[in-house]
């Protein structure tokens, strides 16, 4: 399970000031259940994601992952998750093969254990044909699959998405939002950010809609439609982002 809890991360800029990236951010996601965050570019679904995987400390307010506090156990909350981004980057000198078993090995997997595990991998992903390819000289599709492997061969049981289907094309993108429901399917605690409405209806079971580093609404998206009067997903987080403009104003 993830619990977040008035998450809230400032910076500080030399011409701006004080920058809010995240205020008070709050959540529950449970085991077999997917959780998105719905926002624009800047609305601060990655700093608040960032701040879950223990990349950024918060400078108020806590979350637990898999019962393990982000700044007092950050270790064994980077053991219990998978982080998948539409930028993961690969070594590229390495094969698909040697890429995965170096992430088990971070991950503390050895020997038949981790043999058995990437070849469970190889399979499951279809990267056989591949597996011995340096990364730097496969596809958009076959990187995205090597990245879907290396988040994985800890066998976590939650997985952080940051908008993964970024700049990918619509074949590529299938085959990560196919992967984010297997993960529901097996009982996997979800959390996913993305600025696509397509995505956020085909998988998430609860929405929360952030602006400006604030929770707007949360809901699931028909109580969301039904919030706002609107049938289409687009429309009423249009009307919920207009209405905070407008409160702001």
């Amino acid at each position: 399970m993830i619990i977040a809890e008035n998450l809230t991360k400032t910076f500080r800029d030399r011409k701006r000031g004080l920058v809010r990236a995240v205020t008070q951010v709050s959540f529950t996601c449970e085991p077999g259940k997917i959780f998105g965050l719905l926002g624009a570019n800047g609305a601060g679904k990655t700093t608040t994601l960032r701040m879950l995987a223990t990349l950024l400390e918060p400078t108020q307010g806590s979350a637990t992952i898999a019962g393990f506090d982000i700044q007092k156990d950050p270790e064994d909350v980077r053991r219990s998750i998978g982080f998948l981004s539409g930028s993961t980057a690969l070594y590229g000198r390495l094969t698909a093969r040697e890429m995965i078993a170096y992430f088990g090995k971070l991950n503390g997997l050895h020997g038949a254990a981790l043999d058995r595990r990437v070849d469970a991998l190889v399979e499951q992903l279809e990267i056989g044909e591949f597996q011995n390819g340096r990364c730097d000289k496969l596809s958009t599709g076959q990187k995205q699959r090597v990245s879907i492997a290396r988040s994985i061969v800890h066998s976590p049981p939650v997985m952080i998405f940051d908008e993964p289907t970024s700049g990918l094309d619509v074949m590529t993108s299938q085959t990560i939002m196919s992967f984010i429901e297997q993960c529901r399917a097996d009982k996997l605690t979800v959390v996913f950010s993305t600025h696509i409405m397509s995505e956020v209806e085909r998988l998430c079971d609860q929405v929360a809609i952030v602006h400006r580093g604030v929770v707007a609404a949360e809901g699931t998206v028909e109580a969301l439609r039904q919030r706002t009067g609107e049938a289409a997903m687009e429309n009423a987080f249009l009307k919920i982002v207009n209405s905070m403009e407008v409160e702001d104003a």
